[in-house]
């Protein structure tokens, strides 16, 4: 079951999170662009291949993912803008990893790790876009949800190989292939979604 279906199971989590850090004073979008600010700097330390550093780091940049959305409805200022600026963030954070991960020597698994990589952000990028398409050409109403693998999912994948590659960059490698596959599938799965409740509405 895809994390977004259990969010509800959070929410009391979600509310105590999301007071805690506005005693903080900052904003919702604060939140959101403080996430650049450490996925960059994990960045840097995947590119030097110091593994350990990269995961944490980009562990707090999703975990800040999650603080902006808590604090906004803490404190009751959730907006489309805000809605928005999160969802446009979340797309540079995980762009952002993938192209460090292209500066990293990482073993081959039957081809090159580029090859996986490549087709682990098209998977990312066009399940992404099948809801947005969606929605643009009027197949739906509400937003579409769904498939094997949520962005939730994914980054927490990519940060436990990250993790693991300290240990062998091997573990990175096969992460990465997993998602690769995964997240086409996802994609497929959306598409096929899509155009089923296209049907209905034609």
């Amino acid at each position: 079951m895809s994390l977004y279906k259990r969010r509800e199971k959070f929410e009391g989590f979600s509310m105590r999170l999301g007071r805690g850090f506005a005693r903080l004073g900052l904003s919702p979008n604060h939140w959101t662009l403080l996430s650049i600010v450490f996925v960059a700097a994990a960045f840097w330390f995947l590119a030097k291949e110091q593994f350990l550093l990269a995961g944490g780091l980009f562990l707090v940049s999703v975990f800040l993912d999650i603080v902006d959305g808590a604090v906004a409805r803490a404190t009751g200022k959730a907006t489309r803008r805000g809605a928005y600026l999160d969802t446009i963030m979340d797309r540079y954070v995980e762009g952002v990893i993938v192209f460090g991960l292209l500066f990293a020597a990482l073993p081959r698994f039957i081809y090159p790790a580029y090859i996986w990589i490549f087709l682990y952000l098209f998977g990312a990028l066009m399940t992404t876009y099948a809801k947005a398409a969606a929605k643009e050409k009027r197949l739906i109403e509400k937003e579409l949800k769904g498939g094997l693998l949520e962005r939730a999912e994914r980054v927490l994948m990519l940060c436990g190989g990250i993790v693991l590659a300290f240990f062998n960059p091997f573990y990175l490698t096969s992460v990465i292939v997993i998602l690769a596959i995964m997240t086409n599938i996802s994609a497929i799965e959306r598409i096929a979604i899509a155009w089923g409740m296209g049907k209905h509405s034609e």
